[in-house]
């Protein structure tokens, strides 16, 4: 009991808010990261987590039976659930996966700015050991527990100040990876490599055409950045 009182405690703790700079410093480490060819490849896989994910915390939220997920190396994934083909549940399950990623990172923000940077890493954890059990293929098994331990490790041997560091970095990568991930979606439509994209499969299941929900994705992304930005910026002049 003594040792669950201690692990409490120390996930709930406080840490100061990072100064401005600080948390300008994070932003541009994370645009960095999503802006840069060779390192946006390989960080791709972490929005396909978010992304998937979050049809899956969707799908089972509408009712819908989960089935597994898939993460595959060149950054695609899927996410098959068992259910009704049509109505609300599949339709907020497949707009889920572009804005699952923003969300999340507006979720985080909001932790970050209340200065729980450690509650906000152990939530991660808690959020990938969830989907770990879903997964259904070897490259999406190495793809969890490897990002997994870098949250963990971040979790258990950074001194705080490192936690809100390594927080702030994952808040705004999941905050700006997600409109440029919209983006990219788009310009493999207009190459026609993706009819079977969230997109298209919103269409068909709508009266709304597949650029109408390319743009909802875009609207929510881009606002939850906005929102995100402000949380954490009004942190620091509170």
């Amino acid at each position: 009991m003594e040792v669950l009182g201690r692990f409490w405690a120390r996930v709930t703790a406080t840490v100061p808010d990072l100064p401005p700079a600080a948390l300008l410093g994070t932003a541009a480490v994370a645009a960095l990261v999503v802006l840069s060819p060779a390192l946006w490849r390989p960080a791709r896989n972490v929005v396909t987590i978010a992304h998937e994910g979050a049809h899956g915390l969707v799908a089972l939220a509408a009712g819908r039976r989960l089935s597994g997920i898939r993460l595959h190396s060149d950054t695609s994934g899927l996410t098959v659930s068992a259910g009704r083909p049509t109505g609300l549940g599949m339709v907020l399950t497949c707009a889920a996966g572009y804005t699952g990623p923003a969300l999340f990172g507006l979720g985080a923000a909001a932790l970050l700015a209340a200065g729980h940077a450690v509650g906000l890493l152990w939530v991660l954890l808690l959020l990938l050991a969830l989907l770990l059990v879903q997964i259904r293929n070897w490259y999406g098994l190495w793809s969890v527990l490897v990002t997994g331990a870098v949250v963990f490790a971040a979790t258990w041997w950074f001194p705080p100040i490192g936690q809100a560091v390594f927080a702030a970095v994952a808040t705004w990568f999941l905050l700006l990876a997600a409109p440029r991930a919209v983006l990219e979606l788009q310009r493999a439509r207009r190459r026609r490599g993706a009819r079977d994209s969230d997109a298209d499969q919103l269409a068909r299941l709508t009266p709304f055409p597949a650029l109408f929900w390319v743009g909802v994705f875009l609207v929510v992304d881009v606002g939850a950045l906005v929102l995100g930005a402000t949380f954490l910026f009004d942190a620091t002049t509170n």
